[in-house]
């Protein structure tokens, strides 16, 4: 109920698009590898980002 109106920080949010990423990756590479791999690539670069928000 308290957390219902608590905005997400950068990092959840990151955090959240990354996830997000990975799924629509694995999904897609039972169909069109190229895409997943696209998908992919967008996912490490969200991750390097999750990485200099944490240090």
């Amino acid at each position: 109920m308290f957390g219902l109106f608590k905005k997400k920080t950068e990092l959840e949010k990151l955090q959240d698009s990354y996830k997000s990423l990975l799924e629509k990756a694995h999904k897609a590479s039972h169909q069109d590898r190229t895409l997943s791999d696209k998908l992919m690539a967008e996912a490490e670069e969200v991750a390097k980002k999750i990485d200099l928000l944490k240090k």
